[in-house]
C-alpha cells in the first residue's frame, strides 16, 4: 500500500504515482492513553502518553510531532499500531499539554532532540523505534545521527533535512498554483504584518494543495476541543521558522541537517512522505538515496499530513517496515 523501495529510486528521478480511491479515515475516536506522564525536562515538563504494553515482545514506537508549536494530536493516527507494540506520543515543551514557560532560551534544536532521551529514560525504553514528522523529522534526524543505544529504528516522515531545499521546494510548489493565487503569494511575501485577508486566502490554498487535503476527522476535532487552549503555539513556530509554510525568517533560517545523512544507518531507516507533500517526494527520495540501504515510500493521496489524509495506507506502510526492523534485532 503506497510502498516504493530502493528499486524504485531511479536516477531520472520518482516514478509517477497514481493516488488511490479515497478510503475510510481513521479512528471512529480514540483509545484512552495506557498510561500518561510529566516528564522533566531542560526548562520544565513535557507530556507524554503511552497506548500500549511498554514490556510487550516487539519495540515500542515513540513519535514526535510536527510544528515547531504542533501538537501530538497529528499523529493520533497511529495509534492502531499499539495492537502490536506500545506507541508514545508526547508535546514537545511549550506546546500543547507541556508546560508552556514561552522562554526563546529553550527554543534550540539540541534541547527539543534532548527531550527523546529524557521521555525514553521516564518510561524505560532501553529499545525503541522513533518516527519524527515535518520538524519532528528534524530532531529524529538530529537523534539518530547521534547513534543512541537502542535505537531500533528511525523514520523520518516529510522531514525538515535543510532549511534551502524546504524552500526551494515551496516555490516550486507554489508557482504551480493558479495564476491569482501564486501571484498573490508573492505580493504577500513583501508585506508586512498585519496583511490583507487576501493573503491568508493565498495561503489557505497552499495548505489545501500541500498540507492537507482531507479536512479534520471528527475524532481529531473532539479530542482538540477536550483539550481547550492548549493547542498550536504560534510564537514558537514564528520564532524558530517564520509567518508561514513558504518563507523562513526564524532561527531555523539557515538550518542543515543534510551532513547528518551520513551518520544514519540506512538499514534502520525509512523516509516516507506524501504524494501531494510540501516535502516533495523528489525531494524526499534524493536524500533517502544518500543513505545506503534507507527505504522509501509515498504515500498515495496524500499531502504533508500523510497520517490524516490516508491514515490507512500510512499504518499499512509503517507495519511492514516495523515488522522488517523487528527482524533485525
Amino acid at each position: 500500500m503506497g510502498l516504493i523501495d530502493r528499486r524504485l529510486l531511479l536516477a531520472g528521478g520518482l516514478a509517477t504515482l497514481l493516488p488511490l480511491p479515497a478510503m475510510a479515515r481513521g479512528l471512529a475516536s480514540y483509545p484512552a492513553p495506557t498510561r500518561e506522564e510529566m516528564v522533566l525536562v531542560e526548562g520544565g515538563r513535557v507530556y507524554a502518553r503511552v497506548n500500549g504494553d511498554l514490556a510487550g515482545p516487539r519495540a515500542p514506537l515513540l513519535l514526535i510531532h510536527g510544528g515547531p508549536g504542533g501538537t501530538h494530536d497529528a499523529l493520533l493516527e497511529a495509534l492502531p499500531l499499539a495492537d502490536e507494540r506500545a506507541v508514545i506520543l508526547y508535546d514537545q515543551l511549550d506546546s500543547g499539554r507541556s508546560d508552556q514557560p514561552n522562554d526563546p532560551a529553550n527554543w534550540r534544536v539540541s534541547r527539543f532532540v534532548d527531550e527523546v532521551d529524557a521521555i525514553r529514560r521516564a518510561l524505560g525504553l532501553t529499545r525503541c523505534h522513533v518516527l519524527g514528522h515535518s520538524w519532528g523529522g528534524t530532531i529524529a534526524l538530529e537523534y539518530g545521527a547521534r547513534r543512541p543505544a537502542g535505537l531500533a529504528g528511525l523514520a523520518l516522515a516529510s522531514p525538515l533535512i535543510a532549511t534551502r531545499s524546504w524552500i526551494g521546494d515551496a516555490n516550486i510548489l507554489v508557482d504551480a498554483l493558479p495564476a491569482p493565487i501564486r501571484d498573490e503569494i508573492r505580493r504577500c511575501e513583501a508585506l508586512k504584518a498585519p496583511q490583507p485577508a487576501s493573503c491568508a486566502t493565498a495561503s489557505k490554498a497552499f495548505y489545501a494543495a500541500y498540507n492537507g487535503r482531507e479536512p479534520a476527522s471528527d475524532a481529531r476535532r473532539a479530542y482538540a476541543s477536550a483539550v481547550g487552549g492548549h493547542g498550536f503555539n504560534a510564537r514558537l513556530y514564528e520564532t524558530m521558522w517564520g509567518s508561514s509554510e513558504f518563507v523562513s525568517t526564524g532561527t531555523l533560517r539557515k538550518y542543515d541537517g543534510e551532513p547528518l545523512l551520513a551518520r544514519l544507518d540506512g538499514k534502520r531507516t525509512l523516509f516516507i512522505c506524501g504524494q501531494y507533500d510540501e516535502a516533495r517526494p523528489a525531494t524526499i527520495g534524493s536524500y533517502a538515496a544518500r543513505v545506503p540501504g534507507a527505504e522509501f515510500a509515498v504515500i498515495p493521496g496524500a499531502a504533508h499530513n500523510i497520517f490524516g489524509d490516508r491514515p490507512e495506507e500510512t499504518i499499512a506502510v509503517l507495519r511492514g517496515w516495523l515488522a522488517r526492523q523487528d527482524a533485525l534485532a
